[in-house]
């Protein structure tokens, strides 16, 4: 009898510990950015850099996310892929801001492959019930234009055949404005990460404001319990 009432006891408090879990992932959704040098803060202070721009402006916002800078300078969309399955596991995100593709461009990679990584990355996503924001890029024309027409495209296909949100271009406000851009001509300097969060932002917010019901409810769960 005594053993039957300890396991019913354990099986009470494992029950009991599941809304608790539950509440404090509502109440704290992650945002993870997969990215490569762009959101690495390549050149700059890390700071400084868009991605901590983004925590900055969520808390002042005071919304609940949080936010994981998973990005790596050089990364291709080939290594995010490899490394997307640990990431979901190890920071459970609500939103995933995928930003790559840069290097497989400036690489010469074929767009096929490019493009199946993403999707591949996109679909991970999306099969585990989380949110994607795929950031589009361009390459310098320079490539030649029947290629950076291949690669510029293969972004808004993924995300209209996929149904995520796209952000078109991410450095469409500092791309070509003297003094945003560093010596090397790619990536953008510490003055342009306030623009880069703003043309991020624009197509965000809307995803942070899907949570923030939930969060609240979270909040009241303590008050309308019986």
């Amino acid at each position: 009898m005594l053993q039957w009432l300890l396991v019913g006891l354990l099986c009470l408090l494992a029950a009991s510990s599941l809304p608790a879990a539950a509440s404090q992932t509502r109440e704290n959704p992650t945002i993870l950015v997969m990215g490569d040098s762009i959101s690495a803060a390549y050149g700059i202070q890390r700071d400084q850099g868009w991605v901590t721009l983004l925590a900055e402006a969520l808390t002042a916002a005071e919304y609940p996310h949080q936010v994981i800078n998973a990005s790596i300078s050089g990364e291709t969309t080939s290594g995010g892929l490899a490394r997307l399955p640990q990431a979901l596991e190890t920071h459970d995100p609500a939103i995933v801001v995928i930003e790559l593709g840069g290097n497989d461009g400036l690489r010469g990679y074929p767009t096929d492959t490019v493009r199946e990584n993403l999707r591949k990355m996109v679909e991970l996503v999306l099969q585990q019930g989380r949110e994607v924001v795929l950031v589009g890029m361009q390459i310098p024309p320079n490539y030649g234009p029947r290629y950076t027409r291949a690669f510029f495209g293969m972004y808004e296909t993924i995300a209209r055949e996929m149904e995520v949100t796209l952000v078109p271009f991410f450095l469409e406000q500092v791309a070509l404005v003297p003094g945003l851009m560093q010596d090397d001509g790619i990536h953008p300097t510490a003055e342009a990460q306030p623009l880069l969060l703003d043309t991020l932002w624009r197509y965000l917010e809307p995803h942070l404001e899907a949570h923030l019901e939930p969060h609240l409810e979270a909040h009241l769960e303590p008050l309308i319990a019986p």
